[in-house]
């Protein structure tokens, strides 16, 4: 097994403070984003437009962010995001003061961009490392969201009022604050780059390597964990305002939800070395499905905090299963497409995810909601069983 070196150290260091800095950026949308929606809008459908439009932001700006990463490097790719980031979220304020639904909605949706890059640093640090350290790198990056799960949520408590007569316009100023600081760190930044030859070789084209069982396993694991869970999250704050509960309440719920999707990334990396990938993967779904069900048995906020609590978990086990086991499907000259089209499937399915989330809490209700949980689940979970026998079928034939 290779030794990490000081190198390798410095710069997961550095990842882990950006991705606690730019980690805290969407949850400040998402807890903020559809209550700002119903305040602007005047078509409750259409409340959480702003965190639908950012997921699409995040989604289609995985191709141009992994272009820019190929061709200039991720540290330049990942300081023209932050710069953009800043813009954006300054924008959005705007939005907010000039009481535009137009103005907020573009700025969220341009913030995407530099979610696009935050995302991609899990992938910056596995292929800084060697293969049998990547599980526990994209942890250790995870680790970084568990400080931006304090940040994002603190941040929206400690700009409440500075701007009483625009509500919320301070705490999007609080994000545009977030990514300036970030911008020195992601300049200190000295990630492998590729060789000439591993630019001019594009590897196997993707029609191949989207046609691997591991590969559209590892996306669906993807997709469904992040889907679901921005499914739920975007619809959890409103559901509770709706039921009676404060304002801080609820945010303070997302902060229990994301401190569960990022606290149990000092062991999940362990996980993963000890008892593979896949299954990691399938206990974060099943944790998903369990959210579901104690959402259903009650409107008390036990309910709701705890069905995000185990949202969160779920998210962790099935997202960070998922990566790892995409980092097992391409080779270096192929990491950049391959990684963004996985992303692009994901954040793609997160905007829809987001988008009927709102429809669906305004025409059905919070329960019909958390019935879809179930099913999508189980069909990912026969997917990795299929996939499980097929791997062990391969190494019996190989025997």
């Amino acid at each position: 097994m290779s030794v990490s070196t000081p190198s390798d150290n410095r710069n997961l260091g550095l990842l882990v403070a950006v991705q606690s800095l730019g980690g805290a950026s969407p949850s400040i949308i998402i807890a903020l984003g559809g209550m700002v929606g119903q305040m602007l809008s005047s078509n409750p459908a259409l409340s959480t437009l702003p965190v639908s439009l950012y997921q699409l932001g995040v989604a289609l700006s995985t191709i141009p962010a992994a272009w820019a990463m190929r061709h200039f490097g991720r540290g330049a790719a990942y300081l023209l995001g932050a710069i953009i980031g800043m813009l954006a979220s300054t924008l959005a304020a705007w939005g907010i003061v000039a009481g535009s639904f137009l103005y907020f909605s573009l700025g969220v949706a341009m913030c995407g961009f530099y979610g696009a890059c935050v995302q991609s640093y899990r992938f910056a640090a596995a292929d800084a490392v060697a293969p049998e350290r990547r599980a526990r790198a994209i942890s250790w990056i995870m680790v970084g969201g568990l400080l931006a799960a304090v940040i994002g949520p603190q941040t929206i408590i400690l700009t409440d009022g500075m701007l009483p007569a625009t509500p919320f316009a301070a705490s999007f100023l609080g994000f545009a604050f977030l990514a300036l600081l970030s911008v020195p760190l992601l300049a200190l930044l000295r990630l492998p780059k590729l060789s000439p030859q591993q630019q001019r070789d594009t590897g196997r084209p993707l029609s191949e390597i989207i046609r691997a069982p591991r590969f559209i396993v590892a996306v669906m694991g993807g997709v469904v964990s992040f889907g679901l869970m921005s499914f739920i999250m975007t619809a959890a704050p409103m559901a509770m305002v709706a039921c009676g509960f404060e304002r801080g309440t609820a945010i303070l719920g997302l902060q229990w939800h994301v401190l569960a999707m990022f606290g149990p990334s000092f062991i999940t990396g362990r996980l993963i070395d000890r008892f593979g990938n896949n299954a990691v993967t399938a206990t974060g779904l099943v944790l998903i499905a369990a959210s579901g069900l104690l959402a259903l048995g009650g409107l008390e906020l036990l309910h709701f905090w705890g069905s995000l609590i185990l949202l969160g978990l779920g998210w962790n086990f099935g997202f960070i299963g998922a990566t790892a086991m995409v980092t097992d499907c391409y080779q270096p000259a192929e990491r950049a497409k391959v990684q963004a089209l996985n992303d692009f499937m994901i954040f793609g399915t997160v905007a829809a995810a987001s988008f009927f989330s709102g429809h669906l809490l305004n025409t059905a209700g919070w329960d019909i909601i958390n019935l879809y949980l179930s099913p999508i689940v189980a069909v990912v979970l026969l997917a990795q069983l299929a996939l499980a026998v097929f791997e062990r079928k391969n190494r019996q034939a190989a025997a």
